[in-house]
């Protein structure tokens, strides 16, 4: 069986690495990266020993959305037409999950959709994943939900549920893979090597389209009055390279003395600071599901969220994109230890780690 892994992004990286080491053994697997973020995709990629069998040309100015998709699905149906694989595995909600998977539904080559059905019902929020992740669903062959809710958001959209396998995230099995090994002096040396400073730590990441402009100087303004209000805490921000949002921190945070501005962080160098933080402030979609792994709480500065699992479970505070209900749920985590050690007795409700051998299993045995 010849399978095609497309991975456009960092998070597609992380999430679809453990996939490709399941696969491997018994399937010829083609790794390729679609040019949307190359460079963070083939650089979390790496901290799994992976390296692309194919990249595509990198994305290159600032092209609109239908831009980028429509340059995307050409490159890729070029590379499907060269390839002729068996199947297209997509991860996620991504422009280049759509992308594939739309270059392989027109090839009539079947797709496997790695965390399929995560939904918030709401097109624009979070803009244009929500909807990247609907179309998806009407195309692809093998539908692979992290959680029964997505399961069941599925089936009750129509999918025919003998398609769709409860395999449980992937982020999980990713978590594991890359922390095997590596040992505690390995570890500590990060410190040294992202210059973390010494303190509590919380870890802050903001990336999302709608969060941009007038939203983003709000949440700036959270953040420093954050830092004023827990001054022994130090807030750790490793910068999104899109450059609407850096200029931002750049200018909004600047000689704050504990805020420190950082470049991205590779996946071990995130797992470390997410080992090391008290707590997690973001809008991001993975952070949401990672901090289980490490019992550690998150505050979610969207309005809504793909993921209730981790809200109905304990970790996660859904704060919006208010600065004040943005202060106030943080205070609530870090003003109250008691609270967050009680995470330490909570179950990961995002699975057990097995997810990549489910779906390199079911793959393995489709005709």
């Amino acid at each position: 069986m010849k399978v095609f892994v497309a991975i456009g992004t960092r998070p597609e990286a992380i999430k679809l690495a453990p996939v490709v080491a399941a696969l491997r053994p018994k399937a010829d697997v083609v790794v390729a990266t679609t040019g949307q973020h190359p460079r963070l995709a083939v650089g979390a990629l790496a901290d799994f020993g992976i390296v692309p069998d194919l990249a595509l040309p990198p994305i290159e100015g600032r092209p609109s959305l239908a831009q980028l998709t429509a340059s995307m699905t050409a490159a890729l149906d070029l590379a499907l037409v060269g390839q002729k694989p068996d199947w297209v595995v997509v991860q996620g909600d991504t422009n280049s999950a759509f992308a594939a998977g739309l270059a392989a539904y027109y090839r009539s080559i079947p797709v496997a959709h790695v965390e399929a059905g995560l939904r918030t019902g709401n097109l624009a929020m979070p803009f244009p994943e929500e909807g990247n992740r609907q179309m998806l669903a009407r195309i692809a062959r093998w539908h692979f939900a992290p959680t029964v809710r997505a399961a069941a958001n599925l089936v009750s959209e129509g999918v025919d549920r003998t398609k769709v396998v409860m395999s449980g995230n992937t982020v999980v099995d990713a978590v594991a893979l890359a922390r095997a090994g590596r040992r505690e002096e390995d570890w500590k040396a990060l410190d040294a090597a992202l210059a973390l400073p010494d303190g509590p730590l919380v870890l802050v990441s903001c990336h999302r389209r709608e969060n941009r402009g007038q939203t983003l100087l709000d949440i700036c303004s959270a953040i420093r009055r954050l830092a004023a209000r827990y001054p022994l805490h130090r807030l750790v921000l490793p910068m999104h390279p899109e450059p609407d949002v850096r200029t931002v921190f750049q200018v909004e945070l600047a000689g704050i003395d504990n805020v420190f501005l950082r470049e991205p962080f590779g996946y071990v160098e995130t797992l470390h600071a997410l080992d090391r933080c008290d707590l997690v402030l973001t809008d991001s979609g993975g952070l949401q599901e990672e901090v289980a792994t490490y019992r550690k709480p998150v505050v979610v500065m969207r309005d809504q969220t793909e993921r209730p699992e981790g809200i109905e479970a304990g970790f996660a505070s859904l704060a919006g994109r208010d600065p004040d209900r943005i202060v106030s749920e943080v205070s609530g985590w870090l003003d109250d230890p008691q609270r967050r050690a009680r995470l330490a007795g909570v179950a990961n409700p995002y699975g057990d780690g097995s997810a990549s051998r489910r779906i390199a299993e079911t793959l393995l045995a489709s005709d």
